[in-house]
């Protein structure tokens, strides 16, 4: 679930009610996992919950809620077996409800809550890449800055922007369970916000990815630096650098956010 769908989805909200289909739970195989959404208009749909026969009977359903007078809450189990078309061979409990411009805060709050929070120090070319990339998954985007007017006016809505100076103040004030990357436009800085991320680690220990750009020898320069103010092995270890998943040697910001992407979302899987 990306914020660009569901921000679509709350502005029609404004002009025409919907039924917001949400998988409440699974057994077994299945195409998405619990809490995945859709909004169904009467014309058109908003994100997916896997496609196939599943979706096509869920969508049918939801129109005939938002045909119905009452327009009651509906709960129901789809097995995934011969029946439906589908040979995944579990179950999805699906839930349907009517919602209208009244609902949108709610709704908002109630499918965000789980996005994972990611902070970006760096206003360049691969922190726009990434900041645009990841508007499309499932994370909650802080991009931060030193410098007035680095960050573009047109950005998704899940992206929020800030300007910090010094830049690494902002680490303090990070949610707990922050991703954070660090790619600003200088050295300086870059180590800075490094000191501040193993700080909070030694009193806090709740940034579970700290993602530095750049190359093995910048890395080797950046410990030396490290071992200067004190911190040891166990804790500079808890730097990934360089940052990406092995194997993308592309040097494109598109290809450097590709990389830094998967990464987080393989980071994620394992993390349950």
């Amino acid at each position: 679930m990306s914020i660009g769908a569901l921000d679509d989805g709350l502005a029609r909200l404004a002009h025409e009610d919907g039924v917001l289909v949400r998988v409440e739970a699974t057994e077994g195989s299945a195409p998405r996992e619990a809490g995945t959404w859709m909004l169904v208009w009467a014309r058109a749909l908003t994100a997916t919950i896997g496609g196939g026969q599943l979706e096509y009977q869920a969508i049918e359903e939801a129109r005939a809620l938002l045909k119905a007078p009452a327009g009651e809450p509906l709960r129901k189990r789809y097995p995934l077996g011969p029946s439906l078309g589908q040979c995944c061979g579990g179950v999805v409990h699906l839930s349907m409800r009517r919602v209208g411009a009244a609902d949108a805060a709610d709704l908002r709050r109630q499918l965000t809550e789980h996005m994972a929070p990611v902070a970006i120090f760096g206003g360049g070319h691969v922190g726009l890449a990434l900041a645009r990339l990841l508007a499309t998954l499932p994370y909650a985007v802080r991009w931060i800055d030193s410098r007035d007017g680095v960050f573009p006016d047109a950005l998704p809505a899940q992206v929020q922007t800030e300007h910090s100076e010094p830049v690494q103040d902002a680490v303090a004030t990070l949610p707990p369970g922050t991703h954070v990357l660090i790619m600003s436009f200088s050295h300086a800085e870059d180590l800075d916000i490094v000191i501040a991320c193993l700080r909070r680690l030694r009193e806090r220990d709740d940034l579970p990815y700290v993602g530095l750009i750049g190359s093995k020898t910048k890395w080797a320069t950046f410990r030396h630096r490290l071992e200067a103010r004190g911190f040891g092995e166990a804790e500079m270890a808890r730097i990934t650098c360089p940052i990406g998943v092995p194997g993308v040697t592309g040097k494109e910001p598109e290809v450097i956010a590709v990389a830094v992407a998967a990464q987080l979302l393989q980071r994620r899987t394992a993390a349950g």
